[in-house]
């Protein structure tokens, strides 16, 4: 009887145990370094000097890849490249986000906007995006303001379609509350109904963040002399496949670093207004 009674208590607490230790910060971030290394470590046995599985002009080893980082560095061009698609992506996603907060906003709020506006806009959503890319290129031609845009449409729609679904299923006693204390128009929105949406808004804007990223490449590699993108076309271009993987790493970890930087304010602005 004592073994049965005491038997069902360990079990219940060794999975309390299990998420306290994945609760921890040090911890996660050990579990999530696990498959990264595993995968280095298999690349490296991949491609070992001498007698490489896969050969390098298909896939070159690590010391191969960190050897073209090096020499790019010193010519300057592994900053500079850099440095001008992060520009690019900052300045797009914030044009995007931007609009689609606006637009999603007008669209969420008022009935008569989203019976004036969702129509067209559902057909311009249901256009592939790369689609855009003839035409801005002829109303702009290959410069800046093309793979801005581009960059824009991109991070528009995420954004765009979250806040406005969100705004639209505000719990309407949090909203009437809101006005009791007098609070109307801006106020209202920025006081009560922003806040109330707060987890659907940066959801929206990490997957614009992907989006962005994700066009930035498509814009540079249709016409571009500086850039991650324009890396993977030259290393395309002159069989370097050590640029090609060290651009494709740059942007993975570019972009895990600016979704990391988005889930922190995301945390602070819960924190703070959620």
């Amino acid at each position: 009887m004592s073994t049965t009674g005491t038997k069902p208590a360990r079990d219940s607490a060794e999975p309390r145990t299990g998420r306290g230790l994945l609760a921890r910060p040090g911890v996660r971030v050990i579990v999530g370094a696990v498959v990264p290394v595993v995968l280095i470590v298999v690349w490296f046995f991949l491609t070992l000097p001498g007698d490489p599985i896969v050969p390098p002009y298909k896939f070159p080893s690590p010391a191969a890849v960190i050897q073209a980082g090096v020499d790019l560095a010193e010519r300057g061009e592994l900053w500079q490249f850099t440095a001008i698609s992060l520009q690019r992506v900052i300045i797009g996603f914030a044009v995007g986000a931007l609009l689609g907060i606006a637009l999603g906003g007008l669209i969420g709020l008022s009935r008569f906007w989203d019976a004036a506006l969702s129509p067209t806009l559902g057909v311009v959503r249901a256009v592939p995006s790369l689609a855009w890319i003839p035409l801005l290129i002829v109303w702009f031609l290959i410069g800046e303001q093309s793979k801005i845009i581009l960059i824009a449409i991109g991070a528009f729609f995420p954004v765009f379609t979250t806040v406005s679904m969100a705004l639209r299923h505000v719990d309407p006693h949090l909203v009437e509350l809101g006005r009791s204390f007098g609070f109307g128009g801006l106020r209202l929105f920025f006081t009560v109904q922003l806040p109330a949406v707060l987890p659907s808004l940066f959801s929206g804007l990490r997957l614009a963040l992907v989006q962005a990223w994700l066009f930035l490449v498509a814009a540079e590699l249709l016409g571009a002399s500086m850039g991650l993108g324009f890396l993977l076309l030259r290393g395309q271009n002159n069989g370097r496949v050590d640029q090609i993987v060290l651009a494709i790493i740059l942007l993975a970890v570019l972009g895990k670093l600016t979704d990391s930087l988005l889930a922190v304010v995301q945390k602070w602005a819960v924190r703070r207004w959620g």
